[in-house]
């Protein structure tokens, strides 16, 4: 696909940033962040179609939050990351379950 990411610098979608510097808070944050790109990068979806899923999950988690208890940018990043790929046929419901599931099975400092 042509279009190269445009990452919002304000708004609903724009990534946490320090000093104009992307910010992330665990290891798994910036994994996601990658593997977003690199399936972007390979043609699975267009960047605009990963931001509009991430603009509705902010919106629909802030209605359902309005005090922003336990927000997390990354929570909502992936949310809108795994449906794009069920509705893209790219990822059964299932399969992401399995992965999240295993992955959370893992010791603490297994990446390490």
């Amino acid at each position: 696909m042509s279009d190269e990411p445009r990452l919002d610098v304000a708004g609903a979608a724009a990534p946490p940033r320090r000093n104009g510097e992307l910010v992330f808070a665990a290891p798994w944050e910036s994994r996601l962040f990658g593997m977003t790109l690199a399936l972007h990068r390979a043609g699975l979806f267009a960047w605009d179609e990963f931001r509009e899923r991430l603009i509705a999950e902010i919106t629909a988690w802030e209605r359902a939050h309005p005090t922003r208890d336990e927000w997390s940018y990354y929570a909502r990043w992936l949310a809108a990351l795994e449906s794009l790929l069920v509705a893209k046929g790219l990822c059964a419901p299932a399969q992401i379950d399995a992965c999240v599931t295993a992955l959370a099975a893992r010791p603490p400092g297994h990446d390490h």
